[in-house]
């Protein structure tokens, strides 16, 4: 029996072929390795790159984001310690986040074992703010697919972001209780995990001070259990830190004591386990 897919029909003329069988090849160089997890045996665990935005252009009407040099140090000394090479920019036009992250794609990462980046910035439902203006995250995201990326095909790709995603707000609900040989074809969207600070539509929270719910319990849950727990495990702690232990302080009539829920979009084929 032959597969169909849930769209239009193409015909062949058209190029289905490509509609269903986009992937690339992929060759696991451990057979024996566990078919379950990653394989982390390599030089470096690889890079993480930040991106973080507090000052904006006048034109986008938005306001300066404090807190989030916090956020960027946080995740900094974190990932750090976790054994990630750290890439750091501040303030980045559209154009400048594009071009860094074209850059890093184009890097060969064949001694690395994942890639992770975190984006801290203004946001709405699918787009991200660079200083000047918005760019759609799947924009960013396609740059280190399979097809395009080849040296982190079969790879974990992680990508944090702390962004607003709408205008919803949160009020709350009360409760009372909380085998791999040889050559293989890959989806090209395969391996990526999307980690959002709240769930679409909604508002993400910062503390001025001490920067956001979501980055700070990411820090945190990743520190304590980021050599003993899998990665979906670990997020999962994130997702009951934020949605349990936070709610907002605002003077702003509507705005105070609401709360967030992160929201975890997973295209993982295995577990991911950090080195311990």
């Amino acid at each position: 029996m032959s597969d169909s897919v849930d769209a239009r029909q193409v015909n062949a003329k058209e190029g289905s072929s490509h509609l269903t069988d986009a992937g690339v090849d992929q060759t696991d160089a451990k057979p024996h390795s566990d078919v379950f997890q990653y394989n982390m045996n390599y030089p470096s665990l690889g890079q993480c790159v930040i991106i973080n935005n507090k000052n904006f252009h006048k034109k986008t009407g938005m306001g300066v984001r404090n807190g989030t040099d916090e956020d960027a140090k946080n995740v900094m000394q974190t990932f750090l310690k976790m054994g990630f090479q750290i890439k750091i920019c501040n303030d980045q036009t559209v154009s400048q986040m594009r071009d860094f992250l074209t850059k890093i794609s184009k890097e060969d990462h064949s001694k690395s074992a994942m890639f992770a980046c975190v984006l801290l910035s203004h946001g709405e439902d699918g787009r991200i703010f660079g200083t000047d203006d918005s760019i759609e995250l799947k924009e960013l995201f396609a740059l280190f697919r399979g097809d395009r990326c080849r040296s982190l095909v079969g790879k974990p790709k992680l990508f944090f972001i702390q962004a607003c995603r709408g205008s919803d707000l949160d009020a709350g609900v009360e409760c009372d209780s909380v085998s791999e040989e040889g050559t293989q074809r890959i989806p090209v969207e395969a391996d990526f995990l999307y980690a959002y600070s709240t769930a679409p539509g909604y508002y993400a929270w910062r503390n001025i001070a001490v920067g956001s719910w979501f980055i700070s319990s990411l820090c945190e849950m990743l520190s304590k259990y980021g050599k003993q727990l899998e990665l979906m495990q670990i997020m999962t702690r994130v997702n009951h830190k934020v949605a349990l232990d936070f709610k907002s302080s605002s003077n702003l009539p509507g705005f105070d004591g609401m709360k967030q829920i992160p929201c975890i979009v997973s295209m993982l084929t295995k577990e991911v386990y950090f080195p311990k």
